[in-house]
């Protein structure tokens, strides 16, 4: 779309969901070549478990490829598989296609996999399915430069998802994502306690009241106990202090003088 305008957004639907046919049905050649390349190596070939896991491993990778084409589980692709998930374009699945591809056809120098093995007709069906997995994989990489618009973020796998809408999607999802992320930091920033502001804010406080000379607000001061009662034992027996008698006392004799 960066090279031939946003007219190419509707079509771009179209052409691009075709191409998810044709992946789909490339990839399906490839468990089909991976069978019969397992039987016919476990027919002919002495040393046949390495050569068996080979074939096991690429039609494992095969389905997997087709289960990212089906529209089905996004979350989970989005969280593990970041590369194939809507967020991506389809570089990474064409380079994928294009290794099963020359894996398929490097096969065939094998005498397990050999024309005189397999037979003509499973022959075909070898080299048939590396070929056209060879091709779509380009298709994937090219269609994936060509209706792509890197200015806004619009990748090739969200236009075959929404077509001619596929650029307000983007976008009102882009304000969307920033609107959440706004009023995230927003309400961290109310609501999360700051340690720090309250202990400048009370020691603040407490500064002031002692220049004021203020009593701190409810502080409590329990009396004392007495809790060895044979501390003060030896003052219980000691006699009282008599009042001394006033009359002899040197200003009742003031008048004297």
């Amino acid at each position: 779309m960066g090279c031939f305008g946003k007219s190419l957004a509707g079509p771009g639907y179209v052409i691009l969901n075709t191409i998810r046919v044709l992946n789909v049905i490339s990839l399906l050649a490839v468990i089909a070549a991976c069978s019969v390349m397992l039987v016919k190596t476990f027919v002919v070939s002495k040393f046949f478990f390495f050569d068996a896991c080979g074939h096991v491993v690429k039609a494992i990778i095969a389905g997997f490829l087709i289960f990212t084409e089906i529209p089905l589980f996004r979350s989970y692709l989005a969280r593990n598989w970041p590369l194939f998930s809507r967020d991506s374009g389809f570089v990474m699945l064409g380079v994928t296609m294009i290794l099963l591809g020359n894996a398929i056809l490097g096969n065939l120098n094998k005498e397990a996999t050999s024309q005189e093995s397999l037979g003509l007709a499973f022959w075909r069906i070898v080299i048939a399915s590396g070929i056209v997995v060879i091709v779509m994989g380009f298709v994937n990489i090219l269609s994936s430069y060509v209706f792509r618009d890197t200015k806004i973020g619009l990748n090739a796998r969200q236009v075959r998802s929404h077509g001619a809408v596929a650029e307000q999607k983007v976008v009102s999802g882009d304000s969307t994502r920033k609107s959440f992320r706004k009023s995230f930091h927003l309400g961290r920033k109310d609501n999360l306690p700051s340690y720090y502001s309250n202990s400048v804010y009370s020691r603040s406080n407490s500064t002031r009241s002692e220049k004021a000379g203020s009593p701190l607000r409810g502080l409590q001061i329990s009396n004392p106990t007495y809790n060895n009662s044979e501390q003060f034992s030896k003052y219980s027996g000691s006699p009282e202090v008599a009042t001394p008698n006033l009359a002899h006392h040197p200003a009742m004799y003031s008048n004297r003088v």
